[in-house]
Parts: structure tokens; C-alpha cells; sequence
């Protein structure tokens, strides 16, 4: 995974001064931190993402104009190279699975102690998924409720895009390798992968290519 060469950039996007700002001033209190700006919205915190660039946003999720979780899919579909971690209050799956699911590497909740933020910060800009405990625990138990048993209902299909992924994992391809070829970031390659093995109920790459093959979602290639 590719890691940050100097200071982790950061930008802090919250509703809340008072939550910017402390916010702003631990990090800048940190070595190995740089806090290039603030944002007030989901609009903002996507203009200055693509002025600064940073490498990490620290993204609330209920802000008035665009929220968090449009925010992210519109740095996703601009192909910003920034890495999200949500930062908020709430961790029901009506927060957790849209902000997950439309790009963000990882999901934290505002009362983690300063230590375990610093750490996800610096863990988010290398590329690694980030979860609080309860945001981890909803997203198994949604994997779990969605493997199919014997006369289960199958579950719903896969978009285009994440068919596009699983094409190119069968073919051989890492999340970089993916990410890449579609133009997108790894981290939307990761959180793609997560969303195939929900709807899939499966656990891994491999075990989603099979099951894929056994629904007709890909289909061999014949052999040149």
C-alpha cells in the first residue's frame, strides 16, 4: 500500500468550529501531521480536496448543504486520490453501510480516544480499512444475515461497476492493478470488494470469483 511521503495532509471537514478547530489543533500539535485546511460542508470539503489535495479527510457526516456520505461519492467519482475517514457520532447501519459503501476507507466515531485517532489517521493513509468496534460489528452481522443458506433467496445483483472489479480480480488483478485500470482509487477498489461480499455472502476475494462463476455473473473466457 502506498504511503505518504512526509506530514500526512490532512483536511478536517465538520459542521461544528469548535469541532474543527480542536480537531485542527491536535493534529497540528502532532509530528508527523499537517492540517492544509477546514471545510464547513460535504461542497466544501470537495473544492478544497481538489485545491490541496490532501491525503486524508476527516469527514463528519450530517452537515448542512452536501452531507459526508455525498461528499464521498462525489471525491469517488472525481477520482480524488484522497482517503476518507468518517468521523461522527452515529454508527447505525443507515450511517455506516452509505458512507462505506460510497468510498470511505474506514469509520470512526467522535468519542475514540486521541491515541486510536492518531493511529487511524495514519493507518487511513496508508490504505488500510479503519472501523470502531461498533461499525466493524454491523458490518459482519450484515455479511452474516446476507450469506444465503439452502432456501434462502439469493441476494441482489452486482452493479455494473462492482461487476467490472470482480472481472478484474478473476483475471488476476490486485486492488492497485483494478484501481488503475478502472481509473479510481484502491480504496474504492477495497470498498467495492465489500460490497460484492456482502451481496455475494461471501468472505474473500477467491470464494467471491467461484461464486460469482456458479451465478453466471462472469463467465469463462474461452482460451486463445
Amino acid at each position: 500500500m502506498s504511503r505518504p511521503t512526509g506530514p500526512i495532509k490532512l483536511l478536517v471537514a465538520d459542521d461544528h468550529p469548535v469541532v474543527r478547530d480542536g480537531l485542527s489543533s491536535m493534529f497540528a500539535r502532532e509530528p508527523g501531521f499537517e492540517v492544509i485546511g477546514q471545510a464547513s460542508d460535504g461542497a466544501e470539503a470537495v473544492r478544497l480536496a481538489e485545491a490541496l489535495r490532501p491525503d486524508v479527510i476527516l469527514m463528519d457526516l450530517r452537515m448542512p448543504g452536501m452531507d459526508g456520505v455525498t461528499a464521498i461519492r462525489e471525491l469517488s467519482a472525481r477520482g480524488s486520490s484522497a482517503r476518507v475517514l468518517v468521523l461522527t457520532t452515529y454508527d447505525t447501519d443507515s450511517h455506516v453501510l452509505p458512507a462505506i459503501e460510497a468510498g470511505a476507507t474506514g469509520y470512526l466515531l467522535k468519542d475514540a480516544p486521541r491515541d486510536d485517532l492518531l493511529r487511524a489517521v495514519q493507518a487511513t493513509a496508508r490504505g488500510e480499512a479503519v472501523l470502531a468496534p461498533s461499525a466493524a460489528a454491523l458490518l459482519m452481522n450484515r455479511l452474516r444475515s446476507s450469506t444465503p443458506g439452502p432456501a434462502t433467496a439469493t441476494p441482489g445483483p452486482l452493479s455494473q461497476r462492482e461487476l467490472e472489479v470482480l472481472q478484474l480480480v478473476a483475471a488476476g488483478s490486485t486492488n492497485r492493478e483494478a484501481a488503475a485500470k478502472l481509473f479510481i482509487t484502491e480504496a474504492t477498489i477495497k470498498t467495492h470488494m465489500l460490497n460484492i461480499y456482502s451481496k455475494l455472502g461471501v468472505s474473500d476475494r477467491a470464494a467471491a470469483v467461484t461464486e460469482a462463476f456458479n451465478r453466471g455473473l462472469l463467465v469463462p473466457r474461452a482460451p486463445r
